[in-house]
């Protein structure tokens, strides 16, 4: 079996978090820029084996698409183009911001903390992941 990664896609910023190989826990794994984002990528995929690739699908309220999609969509079209062996499914996200900020705030972390963006990225991914594997 191989991993799963989430993917928190976003203008500046990707969360990313991973499977174990068996496919039972999820973890968070970086927060990148969306600019290195297909490099580090690169690199992760000849390190670790992974099978398939979620990507956050941001939603508004009434299940239309937000305005991030369109941003997301061309990030699925040149992934697709690099990494075509890859299985891709995505994910709705919504509240998954919410949920990172509940989670910070129940874990205890300082407010100087909770306003770091690459954690709340990162922790997002995971509820991403999470959201898949315990469906």
């Amino acid at each position: 079996m191989g991993r799963i990664l989430a993917l928190d896609y976003g203008f500046k910023r990707t969360g990313i978090a991973v499977t174990d190989e068996m496919q039972i826990i999820a973890s968070g794994l970086a927060t990148v820029p969306t600019k290195d984002l297909m490099p580090y990528l690169e690199q992760y995929f000849k390190a670790e084996n992974v099978e398939l690739v979620l990507v956050g699908e941001p939603k508004q309220m009434d299940n239309t698409a937000s305005q991030s999609e369109g941003v997301i969509l061309e990030f699925l079209a040149k992934f697709g183009e690099k990494f075509p062996q890859m299985q891709v499914k995505r994910v709705d996200e919504r509240f998954t911001s919410k949920m990172a900020v509940r989670t910070m705030i129940d874990s205890g972390l300082g407010k100087k903390k909770r306003r770091d963006k690459a954690l709340l990225d990162e922790i997002s991914a995971t509820i991403i992941l999470q959201t898949y594997l315990y469906k």
